[in-house]
């Protein structure tokens, strides 16, 4: 079995999420999301809208994710890929080069961000941010 991993917020759940996760599967059988706590949100200056157990929630529900794990800190990412004996580390592309120190444990692979959306345009036409 292939595992996958990848981590976010993933406040306000839209299609360029669904996508993420859906081409994440894509590179494994098993797919596991490290979601940021609340707590981590706040070292981050990040404020999420739905709390963790919502969130975690509304990503348990999407049949592409077979595991949600709580992210508690940046330096948590290789105990994640050993514990959870992961093949794959994947990330948007926007991170490109920030996690190339995980190819020592495992394949690390930014994919391109779904074009025209994100959480924070989604806020901003909503809110005027």
């Amino acid at each position: 079995m292939k595992r996958v991993i990848t981590y976010g917020t993933y406040d306000l759940l839209h299609y360029g999420h669904i996508e993420l996760l859906r081409r994440a599967k894509e590179y494994g059988d098993y797919l596991v999301v490290a979601l940021s706590t609340d707590e981590f949100d706040k070292i981050k200056n990040k404020k999420s809208y739905y709390n963790y157990s919502q969130r975690k929630m509304m990503l348990e529900s999407i049949r592409f994710v077979d595991l949600v794990i709580p992210e508690n800190d940046w330096s948590q990412k290789i105990d994640d890929v050993k514990n959870y004996e992961i093949d794959t580390f994947i990330m948007g592309h926007d991170w490109e080069g920030e996690f190339d120190f995980l190819k020592e444990y495992c394949e690390v692979v930014y994919i391109k961000r779904t074009e025209g959306i994100s959480t924070t345009k989604i806020k901003n036409e909503l809110y005027g941010d």
